[in-house]
């Protein structure tokens, strides 16, 4: 009942990017749609690092309030607001400066570069508002509440909803007015949020003061690697795209399309990582290795068992699905049989999320860390690169599904092999009693 909420808030999350796209790519077309495909790699990469800082936060105020310390939770929560205050803010002017260099490193065809930049500028501007709910969310979360965070999901989503095509088409803005339509839908999102958390009380926010070394100390220590958990995956997700843009932008645009799909399909396995994430910590609280073992068992079962079936789907639906994103007929061809090569290897990258998500609730941050490393740099990047020289195109789709098959040996045999079960996370807890 409790992550229930949180899997709905992410496929909000989700669809929040699908409406952009839809009506972008329905109302502007590939080189549109394949613009914002690429500016939202960068925008990822970019902020990778303070969603980290996020996670370490669910972790640092739930402890905080399972020991019913209110003073802890009140100096741990200024020392976020301050940290990812100032990370947003200088990531977004940032952001703001070099987009166009950033797009131009990753290649970006010279027909979208200027959409895409105007794209991305608008959205570093944003980027407070975004960290800003999502902050708020993760806070009330790791006090116990997942419901309301929903809410001011919800209400980002149906703002931006209704204001993607009034400001496309009505205002006349085209991509810009998708940006502008973002930010103001996050900005309302955020001010609704804080607002409530404020008039009722649901968290012991104060104003802020610079808080000290040791709340810094204990963040990093663990906001830093989940960090760079999220910036290897991000960049190596915008190395792929340095990929695909050497195909031309119809070949981006059907990328972008069948990228929007891809993270509908993998909803599933993220949910079951995320509960297989939750069981094993609470059996890890208690070392009950046994029930570990299982629920990492039964997890990779029903992955299978779902993604065999939805990758099915999309083998025989894949061409309907990406032209409800674009018309063009190169684009939703390689759209197309993207999504059919790669649908099959998608249980293979679910047991990622799964073993992953065993071993990261053991507290093996690092761990976890260099198995991305090899799973994105390693063998994505390279294979997808590989297979692109070899076969053309089609070869992006070959050698990221290869790259998924590999990875879930590396995730496996280190969940088999590995020592992750020998460690402890706050010592200094132990110490205290």
């Amino acid at each position: 009942m409790f992550s229930g909420p949180i899997m709905l808030a992410n496929l909000l999350q989700t669809s929040y990017q699908l409406i952009d796209s839809l009506w972008v790519g329905n109302l502007l077309g590939a080189d549109a749609l394949g613009a914002i495909a690429v500016s939202g790699t960068i925008i990822f990469t970019v902020l990778s690092f303070i969603i980290g800082l996020n996670n370490a936060a669910l972790t640092i105020l739930s402890q905080q309030k399972g020991k019913g310390n209110i003073e802890g939770l009140k100096r741990y929560l200024n020392a976020f607001v301050v940290i990812l205050s100032t990370m947003s803010i200088s990531l977004g002017l940032f952001g703001f400066i070099f987009s166009e260099r950033l797009l131009q490193i990753l290649g970006t065809p010279v027909e979208i570069l200027e959409l895409a930049t105007s794209y991305l500028q608008i959205n570093f501007l944003g980027m407070l508002f975004l960290f800003g709910y999502n902050f708020i969310s993760t806070v009330l979360r790791a006090l116990g509440d997942s419901k309301t965070p929903l809410r001011f999901v919800f209400i980002a989503v149906l703002l931006n909803l209704v204001m993607d095509p009034l400001f496309i088409a009505g205002f006349n803005m085209g991509v810009e007015g998708a940006a502008y339509a973002t930010i103001i839908s996050q900005g309302f999102a955020f001010s609704y949020g804080l607002f409530h958390v404020l008039r009722k009380k649901l968290a012991p926010f104060t104003f802020p003061k610079l808080p000290s070394w040791h709340e810094v100390k204990l963040i990093l220590h663990l906001g830093i690697p989940s960090g760079l958990q999220m910036s290897v995956i991000s960049a190596g997700s915008a190395a792929i795209m340095s990929v695909v843009t050497s195909f031309g932008s119809q070949v981006v645009g059907g990328f972008g399309a069948a990228q929007r799909l891809d993270s509908i399909i993998m909803l599933p396995a993220h949910a079951l990582g995320t509960a297989v994430g939750s069981m094993a910590g609470q059996n890890i609280g208690v070392r009950n290795w046994e029930r570990v073992n299982k629920i990492a068992k039964y997890g990779v079962v029903y992955n299978f068992a779902v993604m065999i079936s939805i990758g099915i789907l999309v083998v025989l639906f894949a061409e309907h699905a990406v032209r409800l994103f674009i018309q063009e007929e190169k684009a939703v061809q390689f759209g197309t049989r993207y999504l059919q090569v790669i649908a099959l290897c998608f249980p293979f990258l679910g047991i990622n999320f799964i073993l992953n998500g065993v071993v990261r609730a053991a507290g093996a941050m690092y761990q976890v860390l260099v198995l991305n490393i090899i799973s994105f740099w390693v063998l994505r990047y390279p294979l997808t690169y590989l297979f692109s020289k070899l076969l053309g195109d089609i070869g992006i789709a070959v050698g990221m599904g290869v790259s998924f098959m590999i990875s879930s040996i590396f995730a496996y045999l280190y969940f088999r092999y590995g020592k992750w079960r020998k460690k402890v996370l706050f010592k200094e807890k132990k110490q205290s009693k």
